[in-house]
């Protein structure tokens, strides 16, 4: 029964719970899909920003746990790490933050990037590892171009206008 309950109140409220777990969340935030394993093991030690938006399936790993090949050695071994994302990031689908990484202000991480260093504010990164391939300005002068506003719309609307635009 608490699995359930606490499922819930993960699909209900996904950063409600994320800060009752400890990861400090600024505001206008989205989180979704939100998993047990989104935050890891030490989500106190993860921070957002203002206005974050964290896709399904990504990952904050704070800690590194390769350590362990070394525990016969020394038992007590462990490797931790702070996760801080600025403000204005948006991090896309199936991506993974590594132990002690930045991500400064007004960052684009593209979907499956392996986030293993810090990233500079202003920046688009992506791959495996992550590398920033350009400015947020960049982007947005290739976006623009393509762009669709489409938010005034309704669900219906939306779908004849996709449909009519990409499917004919």
């Amino acid at each position: 029964m608490k699995r359930l309950i606490k499922l819930y109140k993960m699909k209900q409220d996904p950063i409600g719970y994320s800060r009752s777990i400890g990861v400090k969340i600024g505001d206008r935030c989205r989180i979704y899909a939100l998993t047990d394993s989104t935050f890891g093991s030490e989500p106190f030690l993860v921070s957002l920003g203002d206005h974050v938006t964290v896709t399904s399936d990504v990952k904050f790993i704070t800690h590194d746990g390769g350590v362990w090949v070394f525990r016969e050695q020394h038992p007590d071994i462990d490797v931790f790490g702070p996760i801080r994302v600025g403000n204005n990031v948006f991090i896309g689908v199936n991506s993974i933050i590594m132990p002690g990484v930045t991500i400064g202000d007004n960052c684009v991480i593209g979907a499956g990037a392996v986030v293993t260093r810090d990233i500079p504010s202003g920046s688009v990164a992506v791959g495996m590892p992550a590398k920033v391939i350009g400015t947020v300005e960049d982007y947005w002068a290739k976006v623009e171009k393509k762009a669709t506003h489409i938010r005034s719309m309704n669900h219906d609307q939306k779908k004849e206008y996709l449909i009519n635009t990409f499917m004919k």
